[in-house]
């Protein structure tokens, strides 16, 4: 009898602990779906100048946040309802869920320095569409005066342009209603390359790093999921005997 208590009370732990584990996963899960969705529009300017821009990889991100949170809520059930076979597949996804992870971490790594190396070339194809395509045009105004920067390397790039251009008011740092551009003291004169680069890396290394942290913790859950499975196969083995 003792023992049977003591099997009862091991595999209530055991769930408890797993459902505490099914609710830290479906907050990840949020986490990542919120993180891929915030960096894709906060980037998302920045990415279509590039040449090589593309928000699949941040999406993929915001995707894959989605699915375990969907994924922790039927393993809820899968815990609440305590059959082993369930237990063990819900390990084995798991499992999977970890790989995926780190994959989409490395995706992420990938997708930066893609970005990084088209970002230049598309920064130059939008400065000399400056003014004619307002997408672009818009895209840069933006950019420079969040960044508070001018051209691509600097603010002469405007004026080395084949054929040259004004300096665009977004480059001025007093009020553009009394800003002369040509006054390089009215201006920002540092370049966007830079500055971009850094924002770029560091938010979506952010987006990174968080993938991969998060890619370790199913480890704990396929953990808990196969003592729970087994530890119920041992009671009803018992129970048997």
């Amino acid at each position: 009898m003792s023992k049977r208590l003591e099997s009862v009370a091991t595999m209530t732990c055991m769930k408890t602990l797993l459902m505490l584990f099914n609710f830290i996963f479906w907050a990840s899960g949020v986490l990542m779906l919120c993180i891929g969705i915030w960096m894709r529009i906060q980037l998302r300017d920045y990415m279509n100048i590039s040449a090589q821009g593309s928000g699949a990889a941040l999406l993929a991100i915001a995707s894959l946040g989605a699915v375990l949170a969907v994924a922790a809520v039927l393993a809820c059930c899968c815990t609440a309802r305590g059959h082993p076979a369930l237990l063990y597949l819900y390990g084995a996804f798991l499992a999977v869920v970890a790989l995926l992870e780190l994959a989409a971490g490395a995706s992420v790594y990938a997708y930066r320095t893609n970005l990084n190396e088209g970002f230049d070339q598309g920064l130059n194809e939008s400065m000399a569409a400056y003014g004619q395509d307002q997408s672009k045009s818009n895209n840069i105004d933006s950019m420079q005066k969040t960044l508070h920067c001018c051209g691509n390397r600097g603010y002469a790039d405007w004026l080395n342009l084949d054929p040259p251009k004004d300096i665009p008011l977004s480059c001025c740092k007093v009020a553009q209603d009394k800003c002369v551009p040509q006054d390089p003291d009215e201006i920002y004169t540092e370049g966007c390359y830079n500055r971009v680069l850094d924002f770029i890396n560091s938010n979506i290394g952010l987006v990174a790093g968080t993938a991969i942290g998060v890619a370790f913790f199913p480890l704990v859950g396929i953990f808990l999921a196969c003592c729970l499975a087994s530890n119920i196969n041992k009671a009803e083995y018992e129970q048997v005997a």
